[in-house]
């Protein structure tokens, strides 16, 4: 399965604009070839929209949706977008997965990353589900998720062999570790495909630290942004997949009845 990744720039509530750039990804990925396109975090609405998330917000089965639906069939292209999701009077960080028949996986992010947004979103507690594309199972988590390895190990148990990660990661010397070790670490470990989207550039609140990565179950970096708008295309071979798990069974030879610590709670 050939799959894209676009690191873009979002303006700040600026939906119809942000829609219309994934779009114009959208387009240019499935030229490519690609079958899937991926977007980063809130791409689109932008990130830091702060007290004005609530009234960014739609159901799943909103006009956002709906516009993601209308772009990957007309395209033949199945896209990943994030958005403001509002589920009665809750409001989550959520991404969707739209795919050319108009059927959708939404999930909701589990960690949510400091004051800006604990304020302005609920935390989900349903981990992803694993689903198919391209023949391929797949998990989704949103940016600081994939900071907790047992997170995305409960994914790779569960049996994606990918797992898509929408971000809105910032500029700092010590983010810029995520892209290039945490994630690829995370890809090993679980020999599984990441594909790692960020938004670049400045939003008027934030600075984004891009550096947007697709990663091989064996850590490798398939295709990886620099700090500018990037739109990657890269095959997934499941030939890196078996022999991933052939070389390094992390997997197969878990002895799980020791890690019992692993899932308790922190005692200080």
């Amino acid at each position: 399965m050939r799959v894209a990744l676009y690191q873009m720039q979002a303006s700040i509530g600026a939906a119809k604009d942000n829609l219309a750039c994934i779009e114009q990804a959208a387009f240019a990925a499935s030229i490519m070839g690609a079958e899937l396109l991926v977007t980063p975090e809130m791409s689109v609405t932008g990130y830091a929209l702060g007290a004005e998330t609530a009234s960014f917000a739609e159901p799943a089965d909103g006009s956002i949706v709906e516009r993601l639906k209308g772009m990957a069939a007309s395209r033949n292209i199945a896209i990943v977008a994030g958005f403001p999701e509002r589920v009665g009077d809750a409001v989550y960080n959520s991404a969707a997965l739209v795919r050319p028949d108009g059927t959708t996986e939404i999930y909701r992010k589990c960690h949510l990353y400091g004051t800006l947004e604990r304020e302005a979103f609920s935390a989900s507690d349903t981990p992803s589900a694993v689903f198919e594309i391209g023949g391929v199972k797949a998990a989704m988590v949103i940016c600081y998720d994939v900071e907790f390895p047992e997170f995305v190990r409960s994914a790779a148990l569960a049996g994606a062999e990918l797992l898509i990660v929408p971000t809105a990661l910032a500029a700092s010397e010590a983010n810029r570790m995520i892209p290039d070790r945490i994630v690829p670490t995370r890809a090993l470990e679980n020999q599984m495909f990441v594909i790692y989207a960020d938004l670049c550039g400045v939003d008027g609140v934030l600075e984004y630290e891009g550096h947007s990565v697709i990663c091989s179950p064996d850590g490798a970096h398939l295709a990886r942004a620099g700090r500018g708008e990037a739109l990657l295309a890269v095959d997934l071979d499941r030939n890196l997949y078996a022999a991933s798990m052939a070389e390094l069974p992390y997997l197969a030879e878990r002895r799980p009845e020791l890690y019992g610590a692993v899932v308790g709670t922190l005692k200080r």
